[in-house]
Parts: C-alpha cells; sequence; structure tokens
C-alpha cells in the first residue's frame, strides 16, 4: 500500500504543531502500528544527531503532550 504523502504531511505536521491537542488528536486517529511508529520517530529526533533544533524542540514538545495523555 501506499501512502499518501498530503497524508503524511498532515500527520507530521499536527504531531509537531506544538499544540498538545492537535498532537493528541492526531495521535489517536491513527492505528497502533502507526501510533508506534511516531513514537520511534519522535524518540530518535531527540536522541540521534543530525536533527535541526527547532526539529529537535518540537519532537520533544510531542512527546510531552502524548505522554500528558496517556498519564490521564
Amino acid at each position: 500500500m501506499m501512502i499518501d504523502s498530503q497524508f503524511l504531511e498532515k500527520v507530521w505536521g499536527e504531531i509537531l504543531s506544538h499544540r498538545p491537542a492537535r498532537i493528541q488528536r492526531m495521535f489517536t486517529s491513527l492505528d497502533p502500528a502507526s501510533q508506534q511508529e511516531v513514537l520511534e520517530h519522535l524518540k530518535k529526533m531527540v536522541t540521534e544527531e543530525g536533527w535541526q533544533e527547532v526539529q529537535i524542540i518540537s519532537a520533544q514538545l510531542a512527546l510531552k503532550a502524548l505522554e500528558s495523555a496517556s498519564s490521564l
């Protein structure tokens, strides 16, 4: 199955939006396998070299938003 690039752009636009409600809404709309992929990618963004500072900050904020949602 080919994934639509516009869909991916929208997903990552929401996940990296700095807006917790939008991040959480998009994340919960994904299937469990996609959610796991998103989490793994966000963790790589904050731990691996080669990412720009703005990308790292966005990933950190997304992880924080998702962690706070799961602890409710």
